[in-house]
């Protein structure tokens, strides 16, 4: 590749990436799923935070969009993406997300040896799962109990240490099974989580040709979150540094390297054009949000105290966090009661009078993101980093 010659500084970088995660002001979209499309997918652990994550990014709606984009519209679909965890993604998009991270190698097994599956038995789990859920949404323990009848007592040996209790061998690859597209969340039955097939809601989808799939989640992610190196990618996507690198040296025609804040990265070919003006703007971003979690370098993100205050082990997430002007300035909880929000903000410095009346908006969108009455308090944080 050639060397980098166009140089991109913080500020114009923070700019564009704002304007690009709809945190600058305008809209990103109008609707949940091309939001998610935008962000290349909503974390959802914490569902009221994916709510969260794609509602305040667009002026209007409430948390009942995304669910209704769940479960009745099915544009979006609740699933194991990036780095194995839980997401909200574009149900058109699946072909696109399981193309590409059943193309990812598999990193060692966390496993002690006589607890992991071997290859031939991971692929009876995984095929038994996308039978038994091609018309059904089962709760965990009735799908437990369908894929060890469909391939053997071994599946159901406890032997997965997790939350106090021991679960049984097959589950160490459920999320594979989501990200290759067997599986997927369904509605919740009461209490229960259900599981059922992505084919549901996208009938007859096919994941996409690997390397087909990889480049088009690469120019996604660069679009969204460059400049960036293939190790950023290979962090965030949850894939090995060394395949990551080979992956964007493949696709090396359509990238151009740049000099971004003194160090080589990479952005599409020609993505040179950003925002005239310099980052600007209050902002609360919930637990896990995509654009603390994707954007690099974290030092420039997280300056100084916040990096203390709003980094759990330098992991981004674990912390809601107020985004003031491009970097993270501090940080933030919400707690309710009945219809009452209770959103306690810590700033690591004090707010000027404009940046108040900013934060005071941003707090009564979230409120009514979450069908309540957000009240804003300004203090100490006294809640722990999010497990």
């Amino acid at each position: 590749m050639p060397p980098a010659t166009f140089p991109l500084t913080w500020p114009e970088v923070s700019a564009r990436r704002l304007e690009r995660a709809g945190l600058a002001g305008a809209p990103l979209a109008p609707d949940p799923a091309r939001i998610a499309a935008a962000m290349c997918g909503a974390h959802a652990q914490v569902m009221s935070a994916a709510e969260l994550s794609l509602m305040l990014r667009t002026d209007g709606g409430t948390r009942t969009a995304v669910r209704d984009a769940l479960w009745t519209d099915r544009t979006l679909v609740k699933t194991h993406g990036p780095r194995g965890t839980v997401h909200l993604l574009p149900t058109a998009d699946l072909p696109m997300w399981t193309g590409a991270l059943a193309a990812t190698p598999l990193g060692t097994s966390p496993h002690p040896h006589d607890v992991r599956l071997t290859p031939g038995q991971t692929e009876q789990v995984l095929a038994a799962i996308e039978d038994v859920l091609a018309d059904a949404e089962l709760t965990i323990d009735e799908l437990s109990e369908a894929v060890i009848a469909a391939t053997g007592p071994w599946a159901g040996d406890l032997v997965m240490p997790a939350f106090q209790t021991m679960w049984p061998r097959w589950r160490q690859v459920m999320h594979r099974a989501g990200q290759q597209g067997a599986l997927c969340f369904g509605p919740n039955r009461g209490r229960k989580v259900t599981y059922t097939s992505p084919r549901r809601a996208l009938p007859g989808f096919r994941p996409m040709p690997g390397p087909e799939a990889l480049a088009a989640l690469v120019r996604r992610y660069l679009h969204a979150y460059g400049p960036a190196t293939s190790a950023d990618f290979a962090t965030w996507f949850g894939a090995p540094p060394r395949w990551a690198a080979d992956l964007f040296a493949s696709l090396a025609d359509g990238l151009q390297q740049v000099d971004f804040a003194g160090a080589p990265a990479w952005i599409l070919a020609g993505d040179t054009a950003g925002p005239a003006a310099d980052p600007s703007g209050v902002r609360l971003l919930p637990y896990f949000d995509a654009y603390g979690i994707a954007c690099r370098p974290r030092d420039l993100l997280f300056p100084g105290r916040a990096a203390e205050r709003a980094l759990a082990g330098r992991q981004a997430g674990n912390y809601p966090v107020l985004l003031i002007d491009g970097v993270v300035g501090g940080v933030w909880h919400q707690r309710r009661a009945g219809r009452r929000v209770h959103v306690t903000v810590e700033p690591l410095a004090p707010l000027t009078a404009g940046q108040r009346r900013a934060l005071e908006a941003q707090v009564r969108r979230t409120g009514e993101i979450l069908e309540g009455e957000a009240e804003l308090t300004i203090g100490a944080v006294t809640v722990g980093p999010h497990a």
